[in-house]
């Protein structure tokens, strides 16, 4: 299918803008931002764009956690002769990559939900280990992730209330991916749902004033990761910043004994690099979490990233977060904010993490589900 976008620089196959890569369906360009106070009150927004040109769509969702109440606005519109365009419903993002700065919107519409908000890079970004997985000899996963720390400016309103944002208050994150993602179903309402048996997983973005820190792990046993991902920031005295690859870590957390959920107590990570010296981060969980089935991660009330829901649709819900049955729904699978301290600073950030049923170390949580 032609589109106008056709007529445009950027064509990396010989398919037009309506195909990606090899058609596989899979296929997925998706973007990702959190914003958070710093002075850790229980706030966060999560927002996030999915591009699916295989499959004609495009989805999106917005989620803000209050205290114990999180809520969701989520959205599906196919593509037709606009793919390029950022927007489902009433969210839109825009992005100036001279300026390093992304643009979202959300306007008013039934979920009591909307902002106007701009994402300021504050550091370089960082491109992660393209993360390539096969089983059975077909390829599972060969994806591409790129992330960033930033600040936040503009304004947030959740049910009448409105929040001012600022950069030196509101600190954020973003991610950018795309190629082929495997596929994690965990919805009670699209079965059959998928289990996953031993392992350990983390995938953590940690800022100070001065320093940066992205981190991804994956291993079946402690000390030997499968997948290791990550990269420290260090701004200088004088404005440079330094990259330094990390090579390995090691870390020791600790759980709380929640009843409905895996949910991380503290710990530290402990990391080595290409060169120079470890550094260990103590992390501090606050109590603030948005769970990402709001985002269709994993499925949700029959919803999935990249199915077609016609034209157009949306949804929305608040959910409580005290509530056995939601936290049930709702998994391990969330932004959780965290307080780090490392070398005398202190900052914050957001972790993503779960411990399957067999990993060696870690029993209390894996009661519950890793994802």
């Amino acid at each position: 299918m032609l589109t106008p976008q056709d007529d445009l620089p950027g064509h990396q196959t010989p398919g037009t803008f309506a195909q990606a890569g090899n058609g596989d369906p899979r296929f997925t360009e998706r973007w990702w931002y959190t914003a958070h106070p710093i002075d850790g009150r229980p706030l966060l927004l999560d927002i996030g764009f999915g591009y699916y040109p295989n499959r004609g769509v495009m989805d999106a969702f917005a989620g803000v956690t209050v205290g114990r109440t999180q809520y969701n606005f989520r959205a599906s519109r196919q593509l037709g002769t606009n793919p390029l365009e950022m927007a489902v419903g009433p969210l839109r993002l825009d992005i100036s990559p001279a300026e390093g700065v992304h643009r979202l919107r959300l306007k008013d519409n039934a979920s009591g939900l909307a902002f106007e908000l701009q994402f300021e890079a504050c550091l370089p970004a960082a491109q992660e280990k393209q993360s390539r997985r096969e089983r059975d000899g077909v390829v599972e996963e060969d994806l591409a992730r790129v992330t960033q720390f930033g600040r936040w400016r503009g304004w947030l309103q959740v049910n009448g209330e409105r929040h001012a944002l600022e950069p030196a208050t509101w600190w954020g994150q973003r991610d950018r991916s795309w190629g082929v993602r495997s596929e994690m179903r965990t919805d009670w309402a699209s079965p059959p749902m998928q289990t996953h048996k031993k392992f350990f997983w983390t995938w953590s973005m940690l800022q100070t004033e001065s320093l940066g820190v992205c981190l991804f792990l994956k291993e079946r046993e402690p000390g030997q990761p499968f997948y290791l991902s990550g990269a420290e920031f260090q701004r200088q005295a004088d404005g440079r910043v330094v990259e330094r690859e990390i090579t390995g870590v090691e870390h020791e957390l600790q759980w709380a004994d929640d009843p409905l959920g895996q949910t991380l107590a503290g710990g530290e990570l402990r990391l080595r690099f290409e060169h120079g010296a470890p550094r260990v981060l103590r992390l501090e969980p606050l109590p603030t979490r948005f769970y990402l089935k709001g985002g269709l991660y994993g499925g949700y009330d029959g919803w999935n990233h990249g199915d077609d829901k016609g034209a157009y649709a949306e949804g929305h819900d608040a959910w409580n977060l005290d509530d056995p049955l939601t936290r049930e729904r709702a998994r391990t699978l969330g932004d959780h904010v965290l307080r780090v301290h490392t070398d005398g600073e202190s900052g914050i950030g957001i972790s993503e993490y779960g411990v399957a049923a067999g990993y060696p170390k870690y029993p209390l949580p894996q009661k519950h589900p890793a994802l």
